[in-house]
């Protein structure tokens, strides 16, 4: 006779629920990593001649020029890719969903999706095309959603309550943010804080961090076990602490503006009297046109965080802009095109675009506090991994989970307290009332559920 899971006690029901759905998330970041790297070659490989820069830990190089054959082609790019999935949607409509559709279904205790499976696949298959592409959009809302959907789902065919359900998919949602930017703390950190402005899911810790480590293990089976931004080593003088304090005021003001750029940017296609095919038609060559000035923008972008770690500036080419002028408007730049990315109706996430967003800001004010206090900023690196966690840690609502994911992804703990000054100054600059995740609640507190007693509890 099969084991009912549902009437072990408490530790035992989810250390098995926390390897199955940590199975479940590597299983989903290594099928997007995969998918991504095929789209990308189709896409802006083959058809423009642009190879990315991509992540050490995902086999870039840190020796990366920029070059690309066919740069008229870029707009090519992104409108077919726009195209092709305007298609889809129509086909899969409530695949477009983004993280926000996994926490409202986890305040709700309901299903993220009609079909869990088939229509967080389908997510993936969107996203891959989109940021393939050339869209401006992150990985993890569609591995999130598939390691969330795959995760419910198990739940689901062991027969849990609706509670275990819903706290299972958030689980395997976590897991699956941490695998693929080879972060497991981080992303059991992801799945007890982003439901909440400012609170944390305390429950969801232990089967998280088990799930993590299960998603994380096996995603680097595949990808190898380097951390996701290489090793970066930093030093920091403590009398730059004034320094980082005023980069969390910057980063709160960028994190505001990025949250109502999407906000606005979502309210003008909307309105755009025209089909879905044109929408999505448009914003593939608004952004394919914003490729041509800056192709540092286009698709998700993190392989651009390491030049700026070590100030690679050469790799920072534009064929019309600048150079001075480039890096004083690409976060800027990154924030209009993941705004027309995803308001024209293309399938991403908000997160890896918000760290890159964030990464550009620290390499300005690195520069420029470097410029007016060489002995307090003798280097730009700290200022670009500080940054990037204090912006979308800001928008997002989870400073401490995406403080952990940025630091694992550098593999550098020496900068938690310029983090943590920095992260906390821009949390405080948002004020709780700007979130990029529309269904986060207040505390929990602020959501009343009728629950039932469970067995083994």
């Amino acid at each position: 006779m099969p084991m009912d899971v549902s009437r072990q006690p408490y530790a035992i029901k989810w250390l098995i629920l926390g390897i199955l759905t940590g199975l479940a998330a590597g299983f989903s970041a290594i099928t997007f990593y995969l998918m991504l790297r095929l789209m990308t070659h189709l896409f802006l490989g083959l058809l423009v001649g642009y190879k990315q820069p991509e992540p050490p830990g995902l086999g870039g190089s840190l020796r990366y020029t920029i070059h690309i054959s066919r740069p008229w082609l870029i707009p090519a790019s992104t409108v077919i890719g726009a195209l092709i999935v305007a298609y889809l949607v129509r086909e899969f409509r409530e695949s477009r969903a983004g993280l926000d559709r996994l926490i409202e279904a986890y305040h709700g205790r309901k299903r993220p999706f009609n079909n869990p499976v088939l229509h967080s696949f389908m997510n993936v298959v969107l996203s891959t095309i989109t940021i393939g592409s050339g869209g401006s959009a992150g990985p993890e809302a569609p591995t999130g959603n598939f390691g969330g959907g795959l995760s419910y789902f198990i739940a689901e065919r062991l027969g849990l309550s609706d509670e275990d359900r819903a706290l299972a998919m958030m689980v395997g949602a976590g897991a699956a943010l941490g695998a693929i930017f080879k972060a497991p703390i981080g992303g059991a950190l992801l799945a007890a804080e982003l439901p909440y402005r400012r609170d944390i899911e305390v429950k969801a810790l232990y089967p998280a961090a088990i799930a993590s480590a299960v998603a994380y293990a096996l995603f680097c089976l595949v990808t190898g076990f380097k951390p996701y931004l290489g090793q970066i080593i930093t030093v920091v003088p403590i009398q730059s602490m004034p320094l980082y304090a005023v980069l969390g005021i910057v980063d709160g003001a960028v994190a505001i503006t990025y949250i109502e750029s999407l906000d606005l940017f979502g309210r003008l296609f909307s309105r755009l009297r025209v089909g879905d095919t044109v929408k999505a038609a448009i914003g593939g060559l608004l952004v394919g046109l914003i490729g041509l000035v800056a192709p540092q923008v286009l698709s998700s972008g993190e392989g651009w965080i390491d030049p700026a770690v070590y100030t690679r500036l050469g790799a920072f080419a534009s064929p019309v802009l600048p150079l001075i002028i480039l890096l004083a408007l690409l976060p800027i730049i990154k924030i209009l095109s993941t705004s027309i990315t995803l308001s024209s109706g293309e399938v991403g996430g908000v997160f890896a675009p918000g760290i890159v967003i964030g990464a550009f800001t620290g390499l300005d004010m690195g520069l420029l506090f470097h410029h007016l206090f060489p002995n307090l900023a003798p280097s730009i690196a700290p200022f670009v991994i500080v940054s990037a966690l204090a912006m979308f840690g800001a928008a997002s609502n989870a400073p401490l989970a995406v403080m952990a994911v940025v630091l694992e992804m550098a593999s550098n703990y020496q900068l938690l307290p310029e983090a943590a000054v920095a992260s906390a100054i821009a949390y405080l600059v948002t004020a709780w009332r700007f979130t990029i995740f529309k269904s986060q609640v207040p505390t929990r507190g602020s959501v009343k559920r009728t629950t039932t007693k469970q067995p083994g509890l």
